[in-house]
């Protein structure tokens, strides 16, 4: 898998990628499981994660054409490797629930 062709990791791409794990999904119901992405962001970051092989776009000759979108073999084998740090990062939150962790220096 090579990521470095894809640029830096962009904002709301982890979300993009959780809702893909999930299963495959419409436009529209990306939409509705990310908050706060607008349309734009939504379709460039799906243009982003397909270009760099992490999810699989599939057109459905129907009236009217519908898309799905779902992760790709690398796609689910990114999500699956990044699970156990997102869990982590959960349980290990700062004084009073800042989810910051206290600086050593």
């Amino acid at each position: 898998m090579h990521l470095r062709s894809a640029g830096p990791p962009q904002r709301q791409s982890s979300g993009v990628l959780q809702a893909a794990d999930r299963g495959a999904r419409r436009f529209g119901e990306y939409r509705a499981m990310i908050d706060g992405i607008s349309d734009r962001l939504l379709s460039q970051r799906l243009k982003e994660l397909e270009a760099a092989g992490l999810i699989e776009r599939t057109v459905i000759p129907t009236t009217p054409v519908q898309v799905r979108y779902q992760l790709s073999p690398d796609g689910q084998a990114l999500v699956d490797a990044l699970l156990p740090l997102a869990h982590w990062s959960m349980h290990r939150s700062g004084p009073r629930g800042t989810g910051r962790v206290p600086s050593s220096t």
